[in-house]
């Protein structure tokens, strides 16, 4: 990065994408005067990220063009966020297989250049576009690099990994190993201490007691966590559907039919989750009586 250039990196807000890409479009003016023509490959990724996460497909792809276009030999790191970017384009488009070849070629490139941060980010994408077979693998390699590097921004991966591990294990029906390393996650957030990563990670935790039929103690996770996003003024769609969850399989479902009626009113608005789950978003309408 320029040393005269803002650190765009820092202005990333994953949960509003919309805000995040008019900073970086307030850049580009002085990105496109100074000759740092790397920084200004960076800043397009990740404007083309912003877009591709507000499901903008096609704006998305054509910023990756114009930053491909000014890429050069030397330019290493640019072109493994650019590998990312328009992996994660294709991948969130559903086109996994055009995608998969992209991160490949940036974990490759990645670690043969000691990047690890980056290194480590293609190795979580292999995990997500690989078959179920391969995605421990993958995740297993990301977490071994993440916990031998000396790079302290690379080491901010360490609960998303866990996290992803345990997901993993999760969805193979391992629930004891995935809230072991859900665990390993939420301590690791403690110590970070950013109070809604912090709340992420407790719903997961209580996620994966719920599937080991331990629905108490996650019914009363799940009650703390959504009194205090309510004294926060916050929502939380996911929140109301784990309540909703847990009371019904106490066999409480006229408690749980609110939960789900309003977690269904929330998540439909969703951007992901309609396309992605439409079954779940389903249930929750007829558990709700919406």
């Amino acid at each position: 990065m320029s040393t005269e250039l803002p650190n765009f990196d820092d202005l990333w807000d994953y949960n509003k994408p919309g805000e995040t890409e008019a900073h970086f479009r307030a850049l580009l003016p002085l990105a496109e005067q100074g000759e740092d023509r790397a920084y200004l490959v960076q800043l397009l990724t990740q404007i083309a990220r912003t877009e591709g996460l507000q499901r903008k497909f096609a704006d998305a792809h054509q910023t990756l063009d114009r930053a491909l276009a000014l890429l050069a030999d030397e330019m290493t790191r640019a072109r493994v966020r650019y590998l990312l970017e328009r992996g994660r384009v294709f991948n969130s488009s559903k086109h996994p297989d055009q995608a998969k070849p992209l991160f490949l070629a940036a974990w490759e490139q990645a670690n043969a250049a000691q990047e690890d941060f980056h290194a480590i980010d293609a190795a979580h994408m292999m995990a997500i576009v690989e078959t179920p077979e391969q995605q421990l693998a993958w995740n297993l390699k990301a977490l071994a690099l993440t916990e031998r590097t000396t790079d302290a921004h690379a080491k901010t991966w360490l609960a998303s990994l866990y996290n992803n591990i345990g997901w993993t294990y999760h969805d193979a029906g391992d629930y004891a190993q995935a809230l072991a390393y859900f665990q390993k996650a939420l301590a690791v957030r403690r110590a970070e201490g950013d109070r809604r990563e912090i709340r992420i990670a407790r719903w997961v935790v209580a996620r994966a007691q719920r599937s080991l039929g331990q629905t108490e103690t996650a019914l009363a996770t799940q009650r703390e966590l959504l009194q205090e996003i309510e004294q926060s003024g916050e929502s939380d769609g996911y929140i109301n559907e784990e309540l909703g969850e847990c009371l019904l399989a106490l066999g409480q479902a006229s408690a749980a039919r609110g939960h789900f009626a309003r977690a269904y009113h929330e998540l439909s608005q969703d951007l992901w989750l309609p396309e992605n789950e439409p079954a779940r978003l389903q249930r929750l309408k007829e558990l709700g009586n919406v």
